[in-house]
């Protein structure tokens, strides 16, 4: 399997201006619009860094820490933090900008699961992430945690077979 440094040529920005077609009735941009944006940038990023189609397999909680409102500019951070068998974690970073006042906000983090596909459409392997700094290592290994974690809660891994959760559940070895 190739290996690749931290992929910093997977690293993604994209930028949206929050318009009235974005927006619920309390003119807050509607979260299916925001999650619709994280699709597009974490996908661009699984592309770069797999040089293949991807998919979406998973998304974790999207949850708001503070309201985007109608004419707040959004800027979308993507970057693969750890790289499986065909499947690659991809982090997004959401912070939104309201430019006459100059004020910016963190808004959003959430980890999408993409999977690479061949020409076929088959799952196909893709290179491992080799992280670098320490904030790239605990991305990296926390990765691995939540992919067990996303894997339990989908009913495809049983709690006693998840060794990096093993202390969260508190299961004894048999």
């Amino acid at each position: 399997m190739r290996k690749k440094k931290f992929p910093r040529e997977s690293f993604v920005s994209m930028t949206e201006l929050v318009l009235p077609n974005d927006t619920n009735t309390l003119n807050n941009l509607m979260g299916g619009r925001l999650m619709h944006w994280m699709d597009i940038v974490s996908a661009i990023a699984g592309q770069k860094h797999s040089n293949s189609i991807v998919v979406t397999a998973s998304v974790d909680n999207i949850s708001f820490k503070h309201p985007i409102r109608l004419g707040n500019v959004v800027t979308l951070k993507a970057k693969v933090t750890r790289a499986f068998n065909s499947s690659m974690e991809i982090r997004i970073d959401v912070e939104a900008e309201d430019v006459p006042t100059g004020q910016k906000f963190e808004s959003n983090a959430a980890y999408f699961t993409f999977v690479a596909l061949d020409k076929n459409g088959n799952p196909t392997s893709v290179p491992e992430v080799e992280p670098e700094t320490d904030e790239e290592r605990e991305l990296y290994n926390g990765a691995l945690r939540r992919r067990q974690l996303r894997l339990i809660l989908s009913g495809r891994m049983k709690p006693q077979e998840a060794n990096e959760l093993r202390s969260i559940f508190d299961i004894k070895e048999s």
